[in-house]
């Protein structure tokens, strides 16, 4: 038995017979006398327990609680690695920036902090050791994000001024939220939208001005809202799916192959060691910086759609780089 199990079994014996014999713990326990001490100083140092010792029945009890930090044992034991694990996620978490959780997140790693209780990890090595580049990360104000998450959980309707970059306008839409998205380190709310009267997908960093209304939010179905915004490649969404044939030559042949592109995708390597990659999308967009990012080692096989427009992508770079060094911008 490990010195968690041990420590369980101490706290549960405690809550099930209140006053608790010295004997009947070692007996219970199967350990010495002085493990016993070393466990029950680390529930009252560490973990805050009020146990004394009650002199007239010559047994261990709780007493009142102690002042400051509340005690109560945690619903699930982690070991010391695994709290090493929690801690580093911390990191991940501070990384995407404010949310609903964070005024709860604070007391659950100081007390994670207090569990792991020893000087091998010192917590300012984490922060200096362990580092969450963001290096995609659009700014986005942290106000909306709030407001965004609520009506989501509470099933509101938002009241939105949203910026388009395309078009640089700003149009004020009615939204009933359906889920927020961390994507490529980027916050997506998917909605139905009222104005359009379709499911839309917007990008929390494109949002002017939130605003919570009393109406309830419109339900869409999970299946819909899949079939709408999942089932294609990337973040962009739309209706009619397409299949990319894609060969990836070389080194990124190998690269390649171990990475996840899309949860359907169709992978397989020839016997000249070329990777053979499908997948599904419905907006060109994301996919084709993907491929362009891998040239020269990968080439479209299908749809001649999407070949076409590498192709285009690529020739207007060529035209740019061999133009003057003012590097005038392409024509639209």
């Amino acid at each position: 038995m490990n010195r968690t199990e041990r420590i369980y079994k101490i706290e549960r014996l405690l809550h099930d017979r209140s006053i608790v014999p010295l004997a009947a713990f070692l007996d219970e326990l199967e350990i010495s006398k002085a493990t016993f001490k070393r466990d029950l100083e680390y529930l009252r140092d560490r973990m805050n327990a009020p146990i004394v010792w009650d002199r007239e029945h010559a047994a261990y009890r709780f007493d009142k609680p102690n002042e400051g930090i509340k005690y109560e044992l945690p619903g699930l034991w982690f070991s010391a690695s695994e709290i090493h694990a929690l801690l580093t996620m911390q990191q991940l978490l501070s990384s995407l920036g404010p949310g609903l959780l964070t005024p709860h997140v604070a007391p659950l790693l100081t007390r994670l902090r207090a569990i792991l209780g020893n000087d091998r990890y010192p917590d300012q090595e984490f922060e200096k050791r362990i580092r969450i580049q963001r290096l995609n990360a659009r700014a986005y104000e942290p106000e909306h994000f709030l407001p965004v998450a609520t009506a989501v959980l509470q099933r509101k309707r938002l009241q939105i001024e949203h910026y388009n970059r395309s078009t640089n306008q700003i149009t004020q839409r009615e939204i009933s939220p359906q889920r927020l998205n961390h994507y490529q380190e980027n916050w997506y709310l998917d909605g139905w939208c009222h104005l359009r009267k379709d499911i839309r997908r917007f990008s929390l960093d494109s949002l002017r001005a939130v605003r919570i209304t009393a109406e309830p939010a419109l339900d869409i179905p999970d299946e819909k809202l899949c079939l709408t915004l999942d089932s294609g490649y990337g973040i962009f969404s739309g209706h009619e799916l397409q299949w990319a044939e894609l060969i990836f030559f070389n080194e990124r042949a190998r690269w390649v192959s171990q990475e996840t592109w899309h949860p359907e995708q169709q992978g397989k390597f020839d016997e000249a060691g070329r990777y053979h990659l499908k997948v599904p999308y419905s907006d060109p967009r994301e996919l084709a910086m993907d491929i362009l990012r891998h040239t020269p080692e990968v080439c479209v096989v299908a749809p001649p759609a999407l070949r076409k427009l590498i192709q285009e992508q690529l020739k207007k770079g060529l035209a740019l780089f061999k133009a003057s060094s003012s590097c005038e911008p392409p024509p639209p």
